[in-house]
């Protein structure tokens, strides 16, 4: 009789937790300005469904270079159409996986606890100091920078002072340690990091739309990569990407 109840016990057990027997690794390559929107995902996601998740942030321009020479990634996000483009045009994403995500805005931040100003007059207030930018040839925050203050006229007056990074947490890093009095960053990197203040907003039409597609690699389109997809488009995932400044598509 002892035996019996415990195999059903067991038994009842094992069919209440599906997720644990099916447990899936799951390889997302992302944007650097995701970093703590998905970082709270993250651990939701997996505690509901026992996958795991596997996370490598970094500028968008590099994670493609990387999906392009053959990186084990399931899902890529972007911070702009140009480079998931790129690997459409490589034939490296899975049919009729992708799909727009996010929008966000770029904003210029200063060092500490500052007043908001005209961009118009950023020149002025930074003097001989450095402007901290992603690069601005590769990594989209960088991109639309760069658009912006050559929309704005401002763009051959500032960029011999330019200081570029990696990546755009790199460039937020730079503010935020006082290496550089100012910078061009997300409006999400700003609200992630408490030593710096947003001065002033870069006009929507001075730049291409700040875009986030998502899509799963050819090869890698399974179940597993498919949930977490889905899961990114429900309510948890957009509260975290709200709470972070995200606009969601």
């Amino acid at each position: 009789m002892l035996t019996r109840s415990l195999t059903a016990a067991c038994l009842a057990a094992l069919l209440s937790a599906p997720a644990t027997l099916y447990a899936d690794q799951i390889t997302v390559f992302a944007a650097a300005s995701m970093t703590n929107a998905l970082g709270e995902i993250e651990t939701a996601f997996e505690a509901e469904t026992g996958h795991d998740l596997a996370i490598s942030y970094a500028g968008s321009s590099a994670l493609a270079r990387q999906i392009q020479q053959g990186a084990p990634a399931d899902i890529f996000i972007s911070a702009n159409p140009g480079w998931m483009d790129a690997l459409d045009e490589d034939g490296l994403l899975a049919e009729g996986t992708r799909r727009d995500l996010l929008t966000n805005a770029i904003v210029l931040i200063a060092t500490g606890d500052a007043e908001a100003m005209e961009i118009d007059s950023l020149p002025e207030a930074l003097g001989e100091d450095r402007l901290a930018m992603a690069l601005i040839d590769a990594v989209p925050a960088g991109i639309y920078g760069k658009a912006s203050l050559t929309h704005l006229g401002l763009w051959d007056t500032l960029a011999p002072q330019v200081a570029q990074a990696d990546n755009v947490r790199a460039a937020l890093a730079l503010v935020a340690l006082g290496e550089a009095p100012y910078g061009i960053v997300y409006a999400t990197d700003a609200v992630a990091e408490e030593r710096v203040s947003v001065v002033a907003t870069f006009p929507a039409d001075s730049h291409p739309p700040i875009v986030y597609p998502m899509a799963m690699i050819a090869g890698h389109d399974t179940e597993a990569a498919a949930e977490f997809m889905s899961y990114l488009g429900g309510e948890t995932a957009r509260e975290a990407f709200a709470a972070q400044g995200f606009g969601i598509e």
